[in-house]
């Protein structure tokens, strides 16, 4: 047991104050604690036109109207940008690929150390595919992409930018939506999603549990637990 972590032996629980832990030890607690959380497969475009492709874990959506999404972005550790902070504050412009359990290897390439200016698509086996709306290429393979404007930029201290980014396109592989419904199934998107280290998981064993009425949840049996 370390010494900032508080022990309970009553309530069988240990306790931290994140005020008193290293930025380590609360990525590792947060990373092993928020889960599933979805990958994004970012991709961007320098100034001199080359396509940069980065994986990042720290991803979701938060809004439908506007259609918002979010990306939190470590800076290197001489707090310089990464490369894709870099590009979407010289571009404006950036596109999300889901990742899929087929092309979790070729993200995983993407997040090889590469100096900048390296084709990560081509060193991936990835395929880029011009924007519709906006001058950032999608990648052929993944289930779906999203093509977004920069909305807003979060600096948060020194390290680390959120960087909100309004959907004004998407693209999806045909056998993963209805296109009539606006229903995107879960199995043909297959998408995996990262844990704690370097643990990833998939999407596949999923159940249903739609919400109940208030009506519904007062007729419950008596002997069943509350909801």
């Amino acid at each position: 047991m370390t010494m900032t972590a508080i022990r309970d032996d009553a309530t069988g629980t240990v306790a931290f104050d994140f005020r008193a832990l290293s930025e380590r030890e609360r990525y590792k607690l947060m990373i092993g604690t928020i889960v599933p959380r979805p990958i994004a497969l970012v991709t961007t475009v320098d100034a001199e036109g080359r396509v940069n492709a980065a994986p990042f874990s720290f991803f979701n959506c938060l809004s439908a109207d506007p259609p918002i999404l979010a990306l939190g972005v470590e800076n290197h550790p001489d707090m310089s940008f990464k490369d894709t902070a870099l590009n979407i504050r010289l571009t404006e412009v950036f596109t999300v690929n889901i990742v899929s359990h087929a092309i979790a290897e070729a993200m995983h390439v993407c997040a090889v150390g590469f100096p900048p200016g390296t084709d990560e698509l081509g060193a991936a086996g990835l395929t880029a595919m011009p924007g519709a709306k906006v001058a950032s290429p999608w990648i052929r393979e993944a289930p779906a992409a999203f093509e977004c404007r920069r909305h807003l930029t979060l600096e948060l201290g020194k390290s680390r930018q959120i960087i909100l980014g309004e959907i004004v396109y998407a693209h999806y592989r045909a056998d993963v939506v209805d296109a009539e419904r606006f229903r995107v199934d879960p199995a043909g998107l297959d998408a995996i999603a990262r844990l704690g280290g370097s643990t990833c998981a998939t999407i596949r064993d999923r159940f249903d549990m739609p919400t109940p009425t208030l009506a519904e949840w007062g007729e419950r049996p008596a002997d069943r637990l509350p909801l």
